[in-house]
C-alpha cells in the first residue's frame, strides 16, 4: 500500500512540470493563464433539444436561417408561383418604369385657385331697392325722381322683378335754355317726364371684394338688368306756349343696364345703377301755323317722333328678406 503511495506521487510530480512548460510565456518569462473556453448557447429547445441541433454552427437559429439572403441573389420577392404581393395578385396596381418615365414628363400647372362662398345668398329672396333717378344726357332739362325696384330671385344670380320711377314734380327746365329762348327766340323741343315702369330680368354674373380704410373687407357683386315697360311723357309747350298745352301719354319703353351692389352686412347693401330707357319720344313742332284759328288746332302742334336714349342714373339701397339665411352644404 505505501508503495503504491510512493509511484503515484512520483507520476504527479513528473506530470506537472510538463504542462507549465507546454503553456506560452508572457514577456517576462512568466507564462500566461489559460485562455477560457467560449461559452455555449444553449440547445434552441433547452436542454432537451433536438439532437439534430449539434451539426448547427453555434450561436445559428434553427432550421439553418442564418439571417443572410440565399444564394442566387434573391431579396426576398416571391417566388413563381407562390401566393402573396400586391403586385402579383393585381400587376395594374404596382408602377412600371414606363408609367414613371410619362407622370416624370407631364406638365403639371402649380397655381391654385380659391373660390370662395358667397357672402349673401339670393336664392328665394326678395330685394327691396328704394334708389333717386336723375337723367345724365339731357343737358336742357332734368329729370329727377324717386323709385322703387323689387326683384325676386329664382337662383342666387337670377331674378324677376318690376320697378317705378316718379317724375312730375322733379322735372326742372335749365336757367340757361330759358334765358336763351327769351333772349334769341330760339328754342330747342323739349318733353318731361311724369312716370315710367319696367319689368326686368336681373342676372348677377361676379362677385367678389375687396379692402377699405386698410380695415374693412367689402363684398359686392355686379349685375345686369334688362326689361320693357312704358314712360308717360309729354312735349313742353315752348315754340308756341301761348296757344299749345300737351298732355301726358304713354310710350312702349326698352331698358337696359348695369349696377353694383357693395354690401355692408348679409342682408344689407348700397347700390348704384346706370339705365338706359329706350323709346320712341313725341316733339314738340317747330313750326307755327299762320293763322290763329290754325294754331289753335292740336293737330299742328305735334313734330317728330326720333328714337330717344334717356340715359339714368340711380344711387339707392339694397335689402334682402328674409334677413337670415344659412348655408347648405353637401354631406
Amino acid at each position: 500500500m505505501k508503495q503504491a503511495r510512493f509511484w503515484l506521487l512520483m507520476a504527479a510530480a513528473m506530470l506537472v512540470p510538463q504542462a507549465a512548460l507546454a503553456q506560452p510565456k508572457k514577456p517576462g518569462g512568466k507564462p500566461a493563464a489559460p485562455a477560457k473556453p467560449p461559452p455555449t448557447a444553449p440547445p434552441a429547445g433547452g436542454a432537451g433539444g433536438d439532437l439534430g441541433d449539434i451539426d448547427s454552427p453555434a450561436g445559428a437559429p434553427a432550421g439553418g436561417d442564418t439571417g443572410l439572403p440565399p444564394a442566387g441573389g434573391d431579396t426576398g420577392a416571391p417566388a413563381t408561383g407562390s401566393s402573396g404581393g400586391i403586385c402579383e395578385i393585381d400587376p395594374s396596381a404596382c408602377p412600371k418604369a414606363s408609367d414613371i418615365q410619362a407622370l416624370s414628363n407631364k406638365n403639371v400647372r402649380a397655381d391654385v385657385y380659391a373660390v370662395q362662398q358667397i357672402y349673401a345668398l339670393r336664392r328665394g329672396r326678395v330685394e327691396l331697392m328704394p334708389y333717386w333717378s336723375f337723367s345724365l344726357n339731357d343737358q336742357f332739362v332734368s329729370h329727377l325722381g324717386p323709385g322703387l325696384g323689387v326683384n325676386y330671385y329664382l337662383t342666387n344670380v337670377l331674378a324677376i322683378g318690376f320697378n317705378g320711377t316718379f317724375h312730375q314734380p322733379f322735372n326742372g327746365d335749365s336757367d340757361f335754355n330759358f334765358q336763351n329762348r327769351r333772349a334769341t327766340r330760339l328754342a330747342v323741343p323739349l318733353n318731361e317726364y311724369q312716370a315710367a315702369g319696367t319689368v326686368n330680368f336681373t342676372y348677377v354674373p361676379m362677385y367678389g371684394k375687396f379692402s377699405g380704410f386698410d380695415k374693412f373687407i367689402f363684398h359686392y357683386d355686379g349685375y345686369i338688368v334688362g326689361g320693357v315697360g312704358a314712360l308717360r311723357t309729354r312735349p313742353i309747350a315752348v315754340i308756341d306756349p301761348d296757344n299749345r298745352k300737351f298732355d301726358y301719354d304713354w310710350r312702349l319703353a326698352m331698358s337696359v343696364g348695369i349696377g353694383l351692389r357693395v354690401f355692408l352686412n348679409r342682408w344689407f347693401a348700397v347700390t348704384g345703377e346706370l339705365r338706359d330707357y329706350i323709346y320712341i319720344e313725341q316733339l314738340e313742332a317747330t313750326s307755327v301755323a299762320k293763322t290763329q284759328t290754325d294754331q289753335r288746332n292740336p293737330d299742328t302742334w305735334f313734330g317728330e317722333k326720333p328714337l330717344t336714349n334717356n340715359v339714368q342714373a340711380q344711387i339707392g339701397i339694397s335689402m334682402f328678406l328674409p334677413f337670415s339665411w344659412e348655408y347648405r352644404l353637401p354631406k
